[in-house]
């Protein structure tokens, strides 16, 4: 059964840091390397939106234009486990992020449509002075 657990979240001042982390489990193979894994977040009151993503064997990385050059996504195919790497923070990153994955599909990107097929159960990041 596939698990993703999210973690990291927290406060943090404007233009400060934080890394999120997302441990896989339950992945056929014990590998990520078929799937897509993305980091996606709510804000209160707004739709959900996708920040970054990974596809195939950890390729294909992808960033929202709200967050490109400040956010990083990144995978240790040892512990399975994917990081989110947030750096000059802002309040308008806050938000519950969460990690979600769907099976590889050749010819998709990992951001079409933002659609995967399983969650964690959310992490929560404030950006406030």
């Amino acid at each position: 059964q596939v698990q993703l657990v999210e973690s990291g979240g927290g406060l943090v001042q404007p233009g400060g840091s934080l890394r999120l982390s997302c441990a896989a489990s339950g992945f056929p193979g014990n590998t990520l390397d078929y799937y897509d894994i993305g980091w996606l977040r709510q804000a209160p009151g707004k739709e959900r939106e996708g920040v970054s993503c990974m596809g195939y064997g950890g390729g294909s990385t992808r960033y929202a234009d709200s967050v490109k050059g400040r956010f990083a996504i990144s995978r240790d195919n040892a512990k399975n486990t994917v990081y989110l790497q947030m750096n000059s923070l802002k309040p308008e990153d806050t938000a519950v992020y969460y990690c979600a994955a769907r099976r590889f599909k050749l010819g998709r990107l990992c951001t079409s449509g933002w659609s995967y097929d399983y969650w964690g159960q959310g992490t929560q990041v404030t950006v406030s002075s």
